[in-house]
């Protein structure tokens, strides 16, 4: 396995800042290609039900965040209104979610998922969890920690990485 620092000419390595090109792009393929094998049982049982990755992610969410309001659920999922509104009406009529008025502002739609979508979204994370715990096992527990760091390099936005600290 190569070193994936640059070095310097004396052989030291320089700033981990410093990366060479190939660990970088070799970073992005397996970034692909593990989300699209972290996606691809999800999908097939999305598919059962004629639902797609939008619907998975609002499921997720709701049922991570129960009595989530409408405008949280659009701050975490980064969509416009149209494009949430459409999913959650589809998830709403199929009686995956369900949505309440809130009992302090009466605009505010709480949503929360149905015993059908608590079951739909425990049979797609539980293909997830497996796959997570899979890997972490393989790569044993002291990676667990760097791999979180990692992936909250990744993240752009200040407000998701405060759910995780």
């Amino acid at each position: 396995m190569t070193d994936i620092y640059a070095k310097h000419k004396s052989g030291s390595p320089l700033n981990p800042d410093a990366l060479d090109e190939e660990p970088l792009r070799q970073a992005i393929e397996m970034l692909f290609f593990a989300y699209r094998d972290f996606t691809s049982g999800p999908d097939e049982i999305l598919a059962e039900y004629g639902l797609g990755r939008a619907h998975h992610r609002a499921i997720y969410f709701v049922g991570r965040n129960s009595g989530l309001t409408v405008s949280a659920l659009l701050d975490i999922l980064k969509i416009t209104k149209q494009s949430l509104n459409r999913v959650l009406s589809q998830l709403i009529r199929e009686g995956f979610i369900e949505q309440t008025q809130g009992t302090l502002d009466r605009r505010q739609r709480l949503l929360s998922l149905t015993k059908k979508g608590k079951m739909l979204e425990g049979r797609l994370t539980e293909n997830q969890r497996r796959r997570i715990a899979g890997a972490y096992k393989a790569a044993g527990i002291s990676s667990v920690d760097g791999f979180r760091k990692v992936l909250l390099g990744v993240m752009s936005c200040d407000d998701d990485r405060c759910r995780f600290e």
